[in-house]
């Protein structure tokens, strides 16, 4: 069931890369498009054009972890905590809007970046809360998407070195240092306070430790 999961996430995301691909390329070509925003990996880029500031920031960040990051309703209900009525309703209205106001799918100009800088934290944010403590499924964990927000994080900060992204990727690293640590052999959690310190990954610490020096 795990696979058969995994397999139907991937599937979404790869149907959304397609379709807002073609979206963005109606201007300009890739190539031109990801010269001027600077913006190289296909996920970011994308994260980036769907935090359009014509959206309510909520409605920016859960049309995102939907339809780019390929989180379930239900799990993004979870982050928002509301009910999965209420969020799909406003993916529903997102929607709705980009298509009644004509917003384009433009990747903004690299001068642009810093005004979506916040909601592309807060997505990228949220997908590690999600696999830091996952809130659904038989594992308390999910190495696949913690690993994927620590991967688009460490891109942010090549992109844009600000405070917060240096601080988000710190805090992602530092708790991800202790990911074999805090479940015991029967999937349960085990308190800081009880957790084997020897396996923490020291180079996830002095990674993070670096980056707020």
């Amino acid at each position: 069931f795990k696979a058969i999961d995994a397999i139907r996430r991937r599937a979404r995301f790869d149907a959304s890369l397609g379709e807002l691909a073609d979206r963005t390329e109606t201007a300009a070509g890739p190539a031109e498009l990801a010269e001027e925003a600077g913006v190289e990996d296909d996920r970011l880029r994308l994260i980036f054009t769907c935090c359009h500031p014509a959206l309510p920031a909520e409605a920016q960040t859960a049309l995102t972890l939907r339809e780019v990051c390929g989180l379930t309703t239900e799990e993004i209900a979870s982050a928002f905590l509301v009910s999965p009525s209420t969020l799909a309703q406003r993916i529903v209205r997102a929607k709705s809007k980009i298509r009644d106001a004509k917003i384009p799918y433009h990747i903004p100009s690299r001068e642009d970046l810093p005004d979506r800088l916040e909601s592309v934290l807060q997505v990228i944010y949220l997908v590690f809360n999600e696999g830091y403590a996952a809130s659904s499924g038989d594992s308390v964990t999910r190495a696949d998407l913690s690993g994927e927000a620590i991967r688009l994080g460490r891109l942010l900060v090549e992109l844009l070195p600000e405070g917060e992204a240096l601080g988000l990727l710190a805090m992602m690293l530092l708790h991800e240092s202790r990911r074999t640590a805090r479940t015991d052999a029967n999937g349960e959690i085990v308190l800081l306070d009880d957790q084997d310190r020897s396996l923490w990954d020291r180079e996830l610490i002095a990674e993070g430790q670096a980056l707020v020096q």
